[in-house]
């Protein structure tokens, strides 16, 4: 059976149209039916439908594009560990990680790694967790970090981290010569928020809430990045409830400082996830060993 054809098949799948498939595929679309048409004969079955005019998949066509995926998958993963071993072309480890871990977390894991494997390659992708979740199922990345929820349960996911959010003032505010506050405390002061509906922002509403001061906080800002609300904090424009990952710089500097809140404690967990594979490329059986330890 042809690889080639079956790769078709599934861009034909994924793009929606022969047309599509075609043009990134710079052949013709003449040619892409015929390969089409090649796997319909080897399986004694027409695997897509016409209706109105739209291309669907026929029941025999939803039938094989999981085992077509699974092959082409296997097909690149083989060719690439015969590369590996005649040291023909380089390893390369595709990363895909969210953007807080990608920024702040995964540079210092990659920096050390490679101090004993120098010969890996990265190719690094960042997202938000959904983004990077697809790329996954997609095979376009190798294995994915992120800090937000998995729920789907064909992928193996395993904590390999944690992140406490703490409280941030500038070096300036009152409450930098205090080692702790009461969360009544918090009333006194306006919060700098990150923008409604980052995940962030929901683990930190939901533990306020919790403690039934949320209604009742002050808000200076919404901001859409970090690095802009670490700078309003800065400028002690307000207080903030940060991921520690993303201030550990800027406390160490001296130009953020931690207040710890008594009684009050944000936790969340970081996650590695990858696909089920029954093979690996080597490099990145070293690379999950490490993060392991």
């Amino acid at each position: 059976m042809n690889i080639d054809s079956l790769k078709m098949f599934c861009l034909v799948v994924e793009e929606g149209t022969i047309s599509q498939a075609a043009r990134l595929s710079f052949v013709t679309q003449p040619a892409v039916t015929r390969q089409i048409r090649q796997l319909e004969e080897i399986y004694q079955a027409q695997l897509f439908e016409r209706n109105a005019g739209k291309l669907t998949l026929s029941k025999a066509g939803e039938i094989l594009y999981p085992y077509a995926k699974e092959m082409v998958e296997y097909s690149k993963l083989s060719f690439e560990a015969i590369q590996e071993l005649t040291g023909n072309e380089e390893i390369v480890l595709n990363i895909g990680a969210s953007s807080t871990i990608g920024e702040y977390l995964l540079p210092g894991l990659l920096g050390q790694f490679s101090k004993s494997y120098p010969d890996l390659k990265f190719s690094l992708s960042f997202g938000n967790t959904p983004t990077v979740l697809a790329k996954l199922e997609n095979n376009e990345i190798d294995i994915a970090f992120v800090e937000g929820g998995v729920d789907n349960d064909s992928l193996i996911r395993e904590k390999f981290a944690d992140d406490e959010l703490i409280l941030v003032t500038s070096p300036a505010h009152p409450w930098s010569n205090k080692e702790q506050i009461g969360i009544q405390e918090l009333l006194d002061e306006k919060m700098i928020w990150r923008e409604i509906g980052s995940g962030t922002r929901v683990i930190v509403e939901s533990a306020l809430a919790e403690h039934g001061v949320l209604e009742k906080i002050k808000s200076a800002m919404e901001l859409g990045s970090y690095q802009s609300i670490k700078s309003a904090v800065e400028a002690d424009l307000g207080v903030s409830i940060l991921p520690k990952l993303t201030v550990t710089r800027e406390i160490q500097y001296g130009t953020l400082h931690e207040v710890k809140i008594s009684n009050f404690l944000i936790s969340r967990d970081l996650w590695m996830v990858q696909k089920s594979h029954r093979f690996k490329k080597s490099g990145l059986k070293y690379f999950i060993q490490y993060i392991r330890h």
